[in-house]
Order: C-alpha cells, then structure tokens, then sequence
C-alpha cells in the first residue's frame, strides 16, 4: 500500500495517542512564527529596507487585513460542506502546506523592480500567502473539536499546541531579526521557510486524522443563509465571540502599548521592551498546563473567568512599575492569565460546537472557527483607535522625542492597564453570560461525527 494510500485511508476512531496529540500540535510552531514574522517585520522590510513610500504599504496592509478576515467564514463554510475520500479538512491543509510556505518566502525574496512594482509583488504575494494560511489554519483549527471530543481530552490536546505556538511566537519576533542580520532577508526567509515546511509535514503525517462516520446529507445542502442563521442562533456562540474579541482587543492593546511604556514612562532603552514581552510569554507556557488541569476539575466556563479574572486585575498593576524590572514582575503575573486564555478559548469554543451538532445534527467546526476568526479581527481596529486616541489626548508628540508633556506618561500607562481592564472586564461579563455551565454536554459517542 503506497503512503498516499495510507494517508488518504486513515481514520481516527478512539482518543487520541500521545505520539498523535504532539505531532497535532506541533502545527502551532510554524503557524505562528510565519505570522509574527509577517506582522512585526513586513512593513520596516518594505519601507525601510526596499523604499516602497510608507502610505502604499499601508494601503496594501489595510488590503490584507480585510482580505484575511472575509476568508476566515468562507474557507470555513466550504470545509464544513466539502465530501472527499480524504475527509474534509485533511485535502485542504494537505494541498495548501506547500503553497503557505512558498509565499511566506516570496514575501521576503522581491525581484528588483522599482516602487510601483514592488508594492504590486507585494499585494499579489501576500494574497497568496493569506488564502493558503487561512486555508490551512483555519482547517487545523477545525480538526481539533473532532480529534478531541471531550474536555479532558480538549485540556491535555491543548497543551502541546498552545506551547509550540508561543514559542513560535517568541522566535518569530525575537529569533528573525537575528538571521536577517546574520544571512540577510532572502536567507532568513529560506532557513525559517525550510524549518516551517518540516514541521508542518511532521504535524500532517502524524497529527492531522479525521474520525470515521459519515456526515448527515442535509450538511451537504445547507445554504450561507442557513449557515449564518444558526450560528449566530447559537446562544452560546454570541457571547463567546464577543468576550473573544474583548480579551483579544486588550492584548492588542498591551502589545501595542509596551514600546511606549518602556521608553517614555520607565525611561529605558527601547530593546528592553524583549523583557516585558518575554516575562509574559515564558511565564504562559508552564501556565497552560495549569489551566488544563483547573478546567478539568472544573467546566470550561468557570476556568474561563477565573482566567479573565486573573488577567484583568495583574494588567491593572501596569500603573504601579518605575523600573523594567517591576514591570516584568507585573508581565510574570499578567503571563498566568494569557496562558489561561490561550488554553481554554479553544476548548470553549469546541464545546459551542458540540452544542450546536446536537440541535442541528451537524459537525461545523469550519463555520465557527471562521466566523470567529472574521469578528475577532475587530480587535486591530480597535487597538489602533485606542492607542491613537489615548495619546493624542494625553498630548503625544513623536518629534520632542523624549521630552514629552508630563500627561504623557499617565496617558501610556492607562492604555497599558486601565483600558486593557475595560475590556477585559466586559469580557468577564459575556463569559458570565456563557449559558453551558457543564463539563460534557453529552458522550461522546452520542455527538454525530463525520
């Protein structure tokens, strides 16, 4: 039997083994390193390093983020509706690994062509590499909810992924600018291309089988319309997404606001910033093993806001720090609640879905993880209007430099805690609001499964 054979033929029928559940989540590295290298470095590539005239790369950024966003549904409506031999979400990852690769190299690789040329590479390129990413992650994510089917499963499943994707989060910000430096763009976007393509391959042979059964036909025929309908019918997928948005938005906001909090309020030097980031990123990872197991003693709603609960009073003790060190402190803190809400959004949101397989009779992870994905971009724009608006009233002016008026610092330091506590606080009230108070909504075995 040829291994494209073995590979199209596999089913998962019992719980996952733990070989399968690593290599399933082993998918988090490359992910997130190719978007966090993307996000903090492409536009000072394109402005600073090729000269392509800053407003045409915003223009080009906007065009993405809508792009990104209007797929997530999309790609989710037709990976819920699509019948292959392979399953539905195994063809998708399996035909878009190489693709997603390939372009997130391309981004970093332009010919030499004038302004005009390189900013038309960079739009073609990049909406390559956002519909094979959305393809591919997205159906990942909808692989999760059927590989594993209760919460214990869903809270050990979660581990291994949320703790590769942090660290590709970390070397994708912290590790690119040391090969750009070392070997130049077009060698860093080759070695971190080469390392993604293997990782990805390792998490599909091993990681990525869909469950034997066959799917309801009356899936197959549901209409957009229909699809949306009961989606946001879902009683408990309104306030979900809306918490979800809320807890993303406050830490856009933090992210965005510790450059400034570093250099302008504890007047240190701006790599020092990597301290910050660090003490909350480090301290997720053996914090994600922590909320598995407070969510297995407990229901997925009540981890869930004693997560947000805990984020939300340690990103209030932003206002407090006069030295990096003391901030640090307040990330260490700040870096339980993350990798709480890293752990258990997902395992929420899975549990939506059971729900809703048991009133419709239908498996759609695909819908939920893109519409979920389309609202939650929202919290971009909502951190940039934050942060313009908290340091135009706060007076800030980028050509005194350092010598900024003396609201300056208080304004930075209620974008980094007070506003972040706002809508962390509102996210406590839609989790609150969250109507499935239970562990399981059923067995297993009674979920239909496709």
């Amino acid at each position: 039997m040829s291994l494209v054979t073995r590979l199209r033929d596999r089913r998962l029928s019992d719980a996952p083994g733990r070989a399968q559940t690593i290599a399933f989540g082993a998918s988090g590295f490359p992910t997130q390193l190719m978007a966090q290298t993307f996000s903090a470095f492409v536009v000072y590539f394109y402005v600073a390093h090729l000269g392509v005239p800053a407003e045409w790369v915003a223009g080009a950024m906007i065009a993405h983020g809508i792009l990104n966003a209007l797929l997530n549904p999309l790609v989710g409506a037709a990976s819920d509706r699509m019948r292959t031999p392979w399953g539905r979400r195994v063809p998708w990852i399996g035909l878009g690994i190489v693709p997603l690769v390939v372009a997130f190299a391309l981004v970093w690789m332009p010919p030499s062509l004038p302004a005009a040329g390189l900013i038309v590479w960079f739009l073609i390129v990049a909406a390559v590499y956002d519909i094979a990413f959305v393809v591919v992650v997205l159906n990942i994510s909808a692989l999760f909810p059927e590989i594993f089917r209760t919460t214990a499963e869903r809270a050990r499943g979660n581990v291994p992924r949320q703790i590769f994707a942090i660290v590709g989060m970390v070397l994708g910000t912290a590790g690119a600018p040391l090969l750009y430096d070392a070997i130049g763009w077009p060698g860093m976007a080759i070695a971190l291309g080469a390392v993604c393509l293997v990782m990805l391959i390792w998490s599909f042979a091993g990681g990525m089988i869909e469950r034997r059964g066959e799917a309801p036909d009356a899936e197959a025929s549901m209409t957009w319309r229909d699809q949306l309908r009961y989606t946001f019918g879902n009683r408990a997928f309104v306030p979900y997404v809306l918490g979800s948005l809320f807890v993303q938005t406050a830490i856009a906001v933090i992210l965005a606001a510790i450059p400034f909090y570093v250099r302008y309020s504890l007047h240190a030097a701006e790599g020092e910033g990597s301290i910050l980031l660090g003490a909350i990123f480090v301290t997720a990872i053996p914090a994600i093993v922590l909320w598995s197991a407070v969510v297995r003693r407990t229901t997925p709603r009540t981890a869930l806001l004693w997560a947000v609960a805990v984020f939300g009073l340690a990103v209030l003790a932003y206002l407090l720090p006069a030295t990096v060190l003391g901030a640090a402190l307040v990330g260490v803190a700040v870096g339980v609640g993350v990798g709480g809400l890293l752990q258990l959004l997902e395992v929420v949101l899975s549990q939506i879905i059971d729900a809703d397989a048991e009133h419709t009779g239908q498996r759609r992870e695909g819908v939920y993880f893109g519409v979920n994905g389309f609202v939650v971009r929202g919290s971009v724009v909502l951190q940039a209007i934050v942060a313009a608006w908290v340091l135009n009233a706060s007076g800030f002016d980028a050509s005194l430099g350092d010598a900024q008026p003396g609201g300056v610092d208080g304004g930075i330091r209620i974008m980094l805690a007070v506003v972040p506590l706002v809508f962390t606080a509102l996210a406590w009230v839609c989790f609150w609001l969250y109507p499935i108070r239970t562990q399981d909504l059923a067995p297993a075995a009674a979920l239909p499964v496709p």
